[in-house]
């Protein structure tokens, strides 16, 4: 565990942290984390028009955690913000013709990411860096696992038993033990978003460009959610969750659990989807993490919400951000042959992790349905943005009325599987599975390449442009792909 003075010196390395928080009546609004020791005061922040105060959010090892809430006006393109005498461009014209957006996840690994050389794991961020210093990004989409915090439950003994052992439920925990483990990853954790936070390749976006993050699994433990409920309810099961959510309300929302924004679209907290409205454009990322068991992704409220939200969208153009997959090949078969392969057991959870699991079947038909009725009947452009598989694809959903179309960038960190993996799900893919009937559902290959999973490191990059949309994919060893028109009648072939 980080002593008080290693997180101290590691706040230090810390840049301030900047997050959307939606557009109304002309004015765009904003939220900044900076981070301080205890001792020294706040600072004020300052836009071209006025003087932000600074309201503390967390105290704790000697570092106080500042929040500022803010606003520019819509359509700047040479707006800014200036805290410690350093002033920050930030353009607002999200109105205008062009509009750039990046879409990254899986921004870690799941042992031994810190201790990895900085220049490599960071190759991709420091690609997006050089993009966004060309011409700037209006937005930053995080889908998930931007921390992996799978190491902090070394942080104690029972954490660590808790996770290795799959009948250990902790039912021996004491009052005190809860404590210890409580104080023990809190620490761990706020350490860890410190560093990997503070890396000089990803700070300077952070700072710049303003923020949308939804969590996955790994922002709380190796799949949270589909493990066994006996786990997840247990005392120390909680404990994990209690603390996770802490951080990523604090380090991805600037908010805290009695303080949630008003763009969460779910504020009992018991899930934080989002749901954020910009001049022509909805970003709908609900939670799939919180509600989850392992027979169920979301929770009824969070279902309600979500609808609500889509319901809102109509006619519009809406993101969709689903941290894991809502397109893609038919897993049953690979769940079936589990049963029958010793050892295989063990990655369950993460084959129940996705929507095409036989546990969510039902589930995901509703998805899936929700976005037909949106596309067919309310006219709403819908673009799913997903992570979580390491890999890169697209996939297609045919409606009546057109194409919704799905882009998977995974990981901007995390290495690839194995080809063989890439190369099974492409198997799958060509199986084909269609649970919507005369919707049929393709995976496809990223433009201009030959697979249909791409097997490197990844980000993706969308552009609005004279009321076109256009994505393409950064791959670490092929670079740029070509471009994917998602405005045009041949746009799924």
């Amino acid at each position: 565990m980080p002593s008080d003075d290693a997180i101290q010196e590691a706040a230090e390395t810390l840049g301030p942290l900047l997050y959307m928080r939606g557009e109304e009546e002309g004015r765009v609004r904003f939220a900044l984390l900076a981070l301080r020791p205890s001792e020294k005061p706040s600072a004020i922040l300052r836009t071209q028009e006025r003087e932000w105060p600074a309201e503390a959010v967390f105290n704790r090892y000697g570092v106080v955690a500042d929040r500022y809430l803010f606003e520019l006006p819509l359509g700047l393109s040479d707006g800014w913000y200036e805290l410690d005498d350093q002033r920050v461009r930030l353009a607002t014209d999200y109105g205008g013709d062009e509009m750039r957006i990046a879409f990254v996840s899986c921004n870690g690994q799941e042992q031994g990411d810190l201790d990895r050389e900085k220049e490599q794991r960071n190759t991709l961020w420091s690609r997006l860096k050089a993009e966004h210093a060309n011409a700037p990004l209006h937005l930053l989409l995080q889908g998930g696992d931007q921390i992996y915090a799978d190491e902090i439950l070394d942080a104690h003994p029972m954490t660590r038993k808790w996770e290795d052992e799959e009948d250990y439920f902790g039912d021996d925990v004491t009052a005190e033990d809860v404590e210890n483990i409580r104080v023990a990853l809190s620490r761990s954790l706020f350490g860890r978003y410190l560093v990997l936070l503070g890396h000089e390749e990803a700070k300077s976006l952070l700072c710049s460009v303003p923020t949308i993050s939804m969590w996955d699994d790994h922002d709380i433990c190796d799949g949270w959610g589909s493990l066994a409920e006996g786990k997840l309810d247990s005392p120390i099961g909680q404990t994990v969750y209690e603390v996770a959510r802490e951080h990523f309300l604090l380090f991805q929302q600037a908010a805290t659990l009695d303080d949630l924004p008003d763009v969460m679209m779910d504020r009992t907290a018991g899930g934080f989807g989002i749901h954020i409205e910009l001049p022509g454009l909805h970003i709908l990322a609900p939670d799939l993490r919180s509600g989850r068991r392992p027979n169920r992704v979301m929770s009824e409220e969070s279902w309600r919400t979500f609808d609500e939200a889509l319901k809102k969208a109509a006619g519009s153009r809406v993101l969709f951000v689903s941290t894991v997959p809502v397109l893609g090949p038919r897993l049953s078969l690979v769940e079936s042959a589990m049963n029958i392969i010793p050892g295989a057991q063990k990655y369950e959870d993460d084959l129940r992790d996705q929507w095409q699991s036989r546990h969510h079947r039902k589930e995901w038909t509703r998805m899936l349905a929700r976005l037909v009725k949106a596309k067919d009947e309310a006219g709403t452009d819908v673009t799913i943005l997903s992570g979580e598989i390491h890999l890169a694809t697209r996939g297609t959903l045919a409606c009546k009325t057109g194409t919704v179309h799905q882009l998977v960038a995974s990981g901007i960190t995390h290495d690839p599987p194995p080809r063989g993996w890439a190369r099974t799900l492409g198997t799958l893919a060509w199986l084909g599975d269609s649970p919507l009937p005369n919707h049929p559902i393709r995976m496809r290959s990223l433009p201009g390449h030959p697979r249909t999973y791409c097997d490197q490191r990844n980000y993706l990059r969308l552009l609005r442009k004279e009321g076109r949309w256009l994505a393409w994919w950064e791959t670490e060893e092929d670079g740029t792909t070509d471009v994917l028109d998602l405005g045009a009648v041949d746009a799924s072939v």
